[in-house]
C-alpha cells in the first residue's frame, strides 16, 4: 500500500528511510508546539486552545502535503506570522484575535485563488531579491526583539527607549543558558537543538521553583475556545487590507521559498521537468484555511524539512510520519502549559540569527537595491511592525527606480503593492 501510494521504489528510498527522515524532521520543528502558545496567548487566546489547534493545523497541512504533494515537508504555524498576528494586528492595532483569525481565513483563500489560477508565479517572480532577502532578515530581528522583550534581557527605558534588563534575576539567566544550549547543540549538529534547549531550561525553570510542574501527559485539552471563532466579517474592515496583503505577500514568499530550497535539494525539482510544486503550494494555502478555523495564525512549510531530505526523505512517507508524531503530541498538554516565556525566547532569538543569514543575498553595491532592503529590515522591529517594513521596503524601491530613470526595473506586481502601501497609509491611517 506504501509503495502504491508514495511511489517509493521510484524516488529509490524505503519505508523505514522515510519514517526515519520524518522523525528527524519531526525533532527539528517540534519547538513550535510550545512557542506558539506562547505568543498567541499573549492576544487573550486560550493557552491550552492554541496548542491543540497547532498540533492539528501542523498534522493537517502535513497530510495534505503527504498526498497531494507526495513531497517530504513538514507544516505548521510560520514563526514571524506568529508574531504579527499577536504583537501587530492584535497587540499595536488593536484589532480581536478572532477579526486576526479572520484576516488568515482571507488570506488563505487569496492564497489558494493566486495558486489554482497561476498568478503565485507572476507575483514571485516580480517582487525583487533584494526585498524577498530583506523581508526574512526583517522578521528575524523582530523576532529577536520579541525575545529580548519577553526574556527580560531588554526592558523599556523612558530616556534611551529600550535598555538592558537585570542579568541577574532568572528568566535573563535561563535564556541566556537556553539560547547557549540550542546554538552549541546546534553546532555539534544534534538533531531537534531548538525542542532540547526549550525543555532543559522548562525543567530546571521547575526544579529551581520558578514555574510550576503540571505534569507531562494528559488528554488533549479542548479546542472549544478558538474553534470556529474567527470574524470573518469584522476582518473585512478597511484597515485590515494592509493586514491581507502582509499575510499574503509572507505567505507566498515563505512557502515558496521554503518548498522549492527544499525540493531542489531532495531533486524532485530538476529543470524542465514537470514537478509538484503547485500542489505542494495548493496544501499549504489549504491548511492556512484550515488553521483559521481551528484557532491558529497561518500555517506555512518549514524550512527545517531539510534535516529530514539529509536523513534520506524524498517521498510523502515522510510528510506522513511528521502529521502522525504531531497528532500524538496532542497528549502533552500539560507539559506545553508549564514551559514559560524565557524558555521559548532563545528558540526565538536563534530562529532570528538564522533569518538574518539572507541579508547576505543584498546586492550592497546597487543604492537602488540596498537602500529598499535596508528600509524594509530595519523598520520591522523599530516599528514593530512587519507591515511597516514591508511597507517601507515596496515604496522607496518604486521611488528610487524612478527617480534614477530605471523604470523597467520595476514589475508591475511590486508597482502594485506599493500603490496598495501609498493609498493604505494615505486614505486609511490608523
Amino acid at each position: 500500500m506504501l509503495e502504491r501510494l508514495f511511489q517509493l521504489r521510484a524516488h529509490n528510498t524505503t519505508a523505514r528511510t522515510e519514517i526515519l527522515a520524518g522523525i528527524t524532521t519531526f525533532l527539528t520543528m517540534s519547538y513550535i508546539i510550545f512557542v506558539n502558545p506562547e505568543i498567541l496567548s499573549t492576544t487573550g487566546m486560550d493557552k491550552s486552545a492554541v496548542f491543540v489547534a497547532t498540533c492539528l493545523a501542523a498534522a493537517i497541512g502535513t497530510f495534505i502535503m503527504a498526498f497531494v504533494a507526495n513531497w517530504p515537508i513538514g507544516m505548521a504555524p510560520g514563526m514571524g506570522l506568529n508574531a504579527f498576528f499577536a504583537f501587530t494586528v492584535v497587540g499595536a492595532l488593536g484589532y480581536t484575535w478572532q477579526q486576526a483569525l479572520g484576516a488568515v481565513f482571507i488570506s488563505g483563500v487569496i492564497f489558494v485563488l493566486l495558486t489554482v489560477t497561476g498568478a503565485r508565479s507572476w507575483l514571485v517572480a516580480g517582487i525583487p531579491k533584494s526585498l524577498r532577502s530583506a523581508i526574512a532578515a526583517g522578521i528575524g530581528l523582530f523576532l529577536a526583539l520579541i525575545a529580548f522583550s519577553s526574556s527580560g534581557i531588554v526592558v523599556a527605558n523612558e530616556a534611551t527607549k529600550v535598555g538592558l534588563g537585570d542579568l541577574t534575576s532568572a528568566p535573563p539567566l535561563f535564556a541566556i543558558l537556553g539560547f547557549f544550549l540550542i546554538a552549541g547543540l546546534d553546532a555539534l549538529k544534534v538533531r531537534g537543538a531548538i525542542l532540547i534547549g526549550i525543555l532543559v531550561v522548562t525543567v530546571l525553570s521547575m526544579v529551581t521553583g520558578n514555574s510550576e510542574f503540571y505534569g507531562v501527559f494528559s488528554a488533549p485539552p479542548s479546542l472549544a475556545p478558538t474553534f470556529m471563532q474567527l470574524d470573518i466579517m469584522g476582518a473585512l474592515h478597511t484597515g485590515f487590507v494592509h493586514v491581507i496583503l502582509v499575510l499574503v505577500l509572507v505567505e507566498v514568499f515563505d512557502a515558496t521559498g521554503t518548498m522549492i530550497g527544499v525540493a531542489t535539494r531532495a531533486g524532485l525539482i530538476e529543470e524542465g521537468k514537470p514537478n509538484r510544486l503547485g500542489r505542494a503550494l495548493l496544501a499549504d494555502s489549504t491548511a492556512i484555511v484550515a488553521g483559521s478555523f481551528l484557532g491558529t495564525s497561518s500555517t506555512t512549510a518549514y524550512a527545517e524539512s531539510a534535516s529530514g531530505v539529509q536523513a534520506g526523505g524524498r517521498t510523502g512517507l515522510t510528510a506522513l510520519t511528521i502529521a502522525v508524531l504531531f497528532l500524538l503530541s496532542l497528549f502533552l498538554a500539560p507539559l506545553a502549559g508549564a514551559v514559560p516565556a524565557y524558555a521559548t525566547a532563545p528558540a526565538l532569538l536563534y530562529v532570528a540569527g538564522l533569518m538574518l543569514r539572507e541579508i547576505v543575498n543584498v546586492d550592497w553595491k546597487d543604492v537602488t537595491e540596498a537602500t529598499p532592503a535596508a528600509l524594509t529590515a530595519m523598520a520591522m522591529p523599530f516599528t514593530y511592525s512587519i507591515a511597516n517594513g514591508l511597507a517601507f521596503g515596496f515604496i522607496s524601491y518604486v521611488v528610487l527606480k524612478a527617480v534614477t530613470g530605471r523604470f523597467r526595473d520595476i514589475h508591475m506586481a511590486t508597482l502594485l503593492v506599493a500603490v496598495l502601501f501609498v493609498i493604505k497609509y494615505g486614505f486609511f491611517a490608523e
